[in-house]
């Protein structure tokens, strides 16, 4: 009998990211050209379903020129479920990813300016040691910082978790990459590499730099703010907030939380008032919807505020936590404002990453590192704060 060819294609950098309700986008790059064909299936070795997707690159600096990027959007899944998948019908390699549930419990691994440092490699041991439904990251991906193949070698690092569990990101300012003349079209690697669903759901953002999405059946709703593009009032983002909050109904989504890369609370030395504007522009739009907490990175140190809103301690204001210490070659920020102000609760200077778990409809537990632990009760479930606007928010 004559044998059959086998395709090899050596791909990597896998990673996958939730889209809707029961979907999920798988991106590979290859080095050759390969179809942009995932396929998948419950059993190991066995791959009954594939989908087709689409294949782009992209050049920086006419130097440096990108392997084939493919992602493909699989589904729809059924929750809790391991799928087994290939890409590009390659044999030689299998992974394998776990949906999300679609009930509370849910757990949130959260993770800020991770870069690819041995302190970076020490974080990613660290959380999959331990169980958890997804992971977000509020910015700075790879500190790639112009010189594109750390984007490459980044994405190899990360790619056995990532290709695991969906990895929700959002943009920092290590993401820009803009050299005016030369490579004008800022987030340019960002936007190619790692395409969020901002254009699935029922509100589309239009603009892969934000975006929302719900996870636990609606139970919980995550907002991925841009803290590099226009936020002031008029601008897209802005208008497209105050229209993703309003759709949300409070009795049947619990939690609201947001995400964002420059702190609008610091009590840090680093980075002081770089996040002011954004939160002078949308924090009364964040507490006339009562979100619940609000994460940012930038600062490569840990902080937990109570809840806050007008730099005021407010109970029906955000809990807001700064978790930008995943592990970044730039170091730790040590230092802070001294005294410690009143609405900063927890502050250390040291590597790790935190772990929000939603136990229930009316309280999740926030644990970023073993050093520090809260109970976050749900907003939705205190009365004081179903009128917001009245008592001093405006939107």
């Amino acid at each position: 009998m004559p044998s059959l060819p086998i395709l090899f294609v050596y791909y990597f950098q896998v990673h996958i990211s939730t889209v809707g309700h029961d979907e999920m986008r798988v991106t590979w790059i290859t080095e050759d050209d390969a179809p942009a064909v995932v396929e998948y299936g419950t059993t190991s070795g066995q791959y009954p379903f594939s989908a087709t997707g689409t294949t782009t690159s992209y050049s920086y600096l006419a130097l440096y020129h990108s392997g084939n990027i493919h992602d493909a959007v699989v589904g729809p899944l059924k929750p809790s479920t391991t799928y087994y998948y290939r890409c590009s019908s390659d044999p030689s390699r299998e992974f394998s990813f776990r949906t999300p549930p679609a009930s509370l419990p849910f757990t949130f691994v959260i993770v800020g300016d991770l870069g690819q440092t041995g302190w970076t490699k020490s974080t990613l041991q660290h959380i999959a040691a331990t169980d958890y439904d997804m992971l977000l990251l509020p910015g700075d991906l790879s500190y790639a910082d112009f010189l594109q193949p750390r984007w490459d070698s980044y994405g190899r690092l990360v790619e056995p978790l990532a290709s695991a569990r969906p990895w929700m990101v959002t943009e920092g300012n290590h993401e820009i990459e803009r050299i005016p003349l030369l490579e004008p079209r800022a987030f340019k690697a960002y936007n190619a590499r790692w395409r969020m669903p901002y254009d699935a759901g029922d509100s589309p953002s239009g603009s892969n730099l934000y975006y929302s999405f719900d996870v636990a059946g609606g139970m919980v709703h995550v907002i991925m703010l841009g803290s590099y593009t226009g936020f002031e009032a008029g601008t897209a983002q802005h208008e497209w907030l105050r229209g993703d909050l309003a759709r949300i109904d409070r009795g049947k989504t619990p939690f609201v939380v947001a995400l964002v890369h420059a702190p609008w609370y610091n009590s840090n030395e680093a980075h002081q008032g770089e996040g002011d504007d954004m939160r002078d522009a949308m924090e009364a739009l964040l507490r006339a919807a009562r979100v619940d907490a609000v994460f940012a990175g930038h600062v490569h140190a840990y902080e937990r505020f109570t809840r806050v809103y007008g730099g005021m301690e407010d109970q029906c204001g955000p809990v807001y936590v700064t978790i930008g210490d995943g592990g970044n070659r730039e170091g730790l920020a040590d230092e802070y404002i001294d005294p410690q102000p009143k609405t900063s609760v927890f502050r250390e200077a040291s590597f790790g990453h935190g772990r929000l778990q939603v136990v229930n409809a009316t309280h999740d537990d926030d644990q970023p590192v073993v050093a520090d632990q809260v109970w976050i009760a749900s907003l939705a479930s205190n009365p004081d704060c179903n009128n917001p606007a009245g008592t001093g928010a405006q939107a």
